[in-house]
Order: structure tokens, then C-alpha cells, then sequence
């Protein structure tokens, strides 16, 4: 069976596959394009009735639009009940935590992450969809950060990043065993700011100032847009976009902060050659990330790209014409060069899809 080595998603994609396919032969068979035998139509219809409910029942994918409207509901109804569970147990630790002894404040840390971690993997391979494991996994991690922070006070540890290493590998594990994107989400920024502490702790300042060298969060995005790449993602649901994602996020906002503030950069360059060169660093990089986007039918690289490129733009047009130019003209030229990248956009579209239509028709000519 050819659906047994899908994940869920390549499942929802095929289903989807399915109904687009339906409407365009509907389509054709209205225009007089092609006409498809009464035999047939049952044949395939009865195929993809068969195909659906394997697929249905196999990955619990939306076989209808109803059912994404309604999975979607589910699926924001599993976040912020997650989201007020954890923030339940949060204050609920808070308001009752000074009349229990030592003891029995050890044990409910210990126990109480390591019972919810144990029930969300019972239920993520109990239930295909996962809504409840992730919940249970969710107020697992507050537990377990509830539980580091709290025995350090208890037992009067240091403080120190090492902290963030084990939420991120928790983290990482739980998202991984339920599939959970949110979690994913906490492991990259955690395993980001332990590896930012770090590298501000080796460059001489305390680790908890990690933030004032914005430089310090270029070396884990390059670590984090490369994990995707290391292992076949696609059992996981949104992986590898939110792995791309926040390593471009984690990339950009640096340079987009040194591109204006030199001063805190590492380097012991003037400000102004210093900004100038994350300036162009800036341009230079969300460029790149669109061309990348486009050419490795990456669309998350590509949005993000665009995004940064115009932020960058705009904070130029910002500093040269902001302060001496009349407003209306400031905003005219930014609706401006809103209609220049426009066009750009179209025309390389326009070019795309003249390349699509050349390798048609060279298929079909072989075809042929």
C-alpha cells in the first residue's frame, strides 16, 4: 500500500491532490476539452473513494473542508488549553508553595514533570492527532522549567545557561515524540539563547547579558537552519519551515539592529563603517534568501527574505529622508517603491512561468 510510507502531512497533501484533480476534470468536462466515459468516472471515482478512507483512516487526515474548518478549531483549542493549563500549574506552584516542606516540594518537582512527560508519549501513540498528548506535553516542559528554576532556589544553586540546554533538549524530545510544533518553537529558542550565553561568556561579558551583543545569535541561526537539513524531516509536521524560519529571524534581526546601532557590535571598527557593512550584509543576505526561496521552492525562505529585504529598505528610507522631507511625500515614495518591488516580483513570475512553459513543451514535443 502506497500510503503506508507517508507522513501525515504528504497524506493531507494527497487528499487535497484528490479533490483539485475532481474540480478540474469537472472543469474540462464542462468546457468540451475532455470527456470522460460513464465506466471510467465510476472506476475512478470508486479508486478515490477507497483511497480516501485508507488515507482517513490510516493518518486521521480532512477529507472534506468541513473537516479542516474543524481541525483547525481543534488544533487552536489544543494550543490555548496548553497554553492555560501551564500557566495554571505555573500559579498554582506559586500560591501554595510556601505552606509544603522541603521534601514535598523535591517530590512534586521531581515527580510531576516525569508523570506528564510518561502520559503525553502513552497518548501520543494512543491518539493519531495528537491534541491531547500535546497538552500534556505542553504543561510537562512548564513543569519541568518550574522544576530547574524552583530546586535552584531551593537548594540555593548558581544561576547559570546551562539551564536553557536541558529545557531545549526536554524541550526537543517532547516535540519530537508528539509532534508538536509549539515545543519546537521553545527547544530552538532555548538551545539559541544557551548557545548566544555561551559565546558572550567566552567573549568576557556575564552570561546574562548574552542581549547586548546582537552578534551573538548569528553563529545558532547557521546551526539551526542546518539541523533540517541533516535528517528527513518530513514525518514531522512544519519542521523544517519553523527551523528556517527562526534561524532567519535569529540571523536578521542582529544584522538589522548593528545596521543602526554599531556601537554594540563586536567589532572595533568606527560605528558608521561598522553599520554600513551590516547595511549591506542586510541587503545582501535577504537577496540571497529569496533567490534560494524561489529556485528551492522554499516558500517560508521566501516570505521571510522579502519581509527583511523591505525592512531593511525601509529603515534606510527612514534615516536618509524622515527628518527633512514632508510626510506626505516620505510616504508617497515608500508606496512608490511598494509598486517598484511589485513589478520586480511580476516580472520574475512572468520569467518562471515562461520557463515552466518551455519545459512542457519540450515534454511534449518528446512525447510526441
Amino acid at each position: 500500500m502506497e500510503e503506508k510510507l507517508l507522513s501525515q502531512l504528504d497524506a493531507q497533501q494527497r487528499v487535497d491532490q484528490i479533490h483539485a484533480f475532481q474540480q478540474e476534470l469537472h472543469a474540462l468536462e464542462i468546457d468540451q476539452v475532455i470527456a470522460v466515459s460513464p465506466a471510467q468516472k465510476n472506476k475512478l471515482d470508486d479508486y478515490h473513494q477507497q483511497l480516501l478512507k485508507r488515507l482517513s483512516e490510516s493518518y486521521d487526515v480532512d477529507t472534506s473542508s468541513q473537516s479542516k474548518q474543524l481541525s483547525l478549531g481543534m488544533r487552536i483549542a489544543s494550543m490555548l488549553g496548553a497554553l492555560a493549563m501551564a500557566t495554571s500549574i505555573f500559579f498554582l506552584f506559586y500560591q501554595f508553595w510556601g505552606y509544603l516542606s522541603t521534601a514535598v516540594q523535591v517530590s512534586i518537582l521531581v515527580i510531576a514533570p516525569i508523570s506528564l512527560f510518561i502520559l503525553s508519549l502513552k497518548l501520543a501513540q494512543a491518539e493519531k492527532s495528537a491534541y491531547y498528548s500535546k497538552i500534556a506535553a505542553l504543561v510537562s516542559l512548564a513543569c519541568f522549567v518550574l522544576n530547574l528554576s524552583m530546586l535552584g532556589q531551593i537548594f540555593n544553586i548558581t544561576p547559570s545557561p546551562n539551564a536553557f540546554a536541558v529545557w531545549a533538549a526536554f524541550s526537543f524530545l517532547l516535540a519530537y515524540a508528539c509532534n508538536a510544533r509549539l515545543l519546537l518553537f521553545f527547544g530552538i529558542v532555548s538551545l539559541s539563547s544557551f548557545i548566544a550565553m555561551k559565546m558572550g561568556s567566552w567573549s568576557g561579558m556575564y552570561w546574562i547579558s548574552f542581549g547586548e551583543r546582537p552578534e551573538n545569535f548569528l553563529v545558532p541561526s547557521l546551526l539551526i537552519f542546518l539541523i533540517p537539513h541533516l535528517s528527513d524531516h518530513r514525518r514531522f509536521n512544519g519542521f523544517a519551515a519553523i527551523y528556517k524560519v527562526m534561524a532567519m529571524i535569529m540571523l536578521f534581526l542582529p544584522i538589522l539592529v548593528l545596521s543602526n546601532w554599531g556601537e554594540i557590535s563586536y567589532l572595533s571598527w568606527s560605528a558608521e563603517i561598522i553599520e554600513g557593512c551590516y547595511q549591506l550584509m542586510g541587503f545582501a543576505l535577504s537577496a540571497a534568501a529569496i533567490w534560494l526561496g524561489v529556485k528551492r521552492q522554499w516558500g517560508e525562505v521566501t516570505n521571510t527574505g522579502n519581509v527583511f529585504f523591505i525592512l531593511f529598505l525601509y529603515t534606510k528610507f527612514f534615516d536618509w529622508w524622515w527628518e527633512w522631507m514632508p510626510k506626505y511625500v516620505f510616504f508617497f515614495i515608500l508606496g512608490l517603491s511598494a509598486l517598484l518591488a511589485l513589478m520586480v516580483f511580476k516580472r520574475v513570475r512572468l520569467s518562471n512561468l515562461n520557463d515552466l512553459s518551455k519545459v512542457g513543451k519540450m515534454g511534449g514535443g518528446a512525447g510526441q
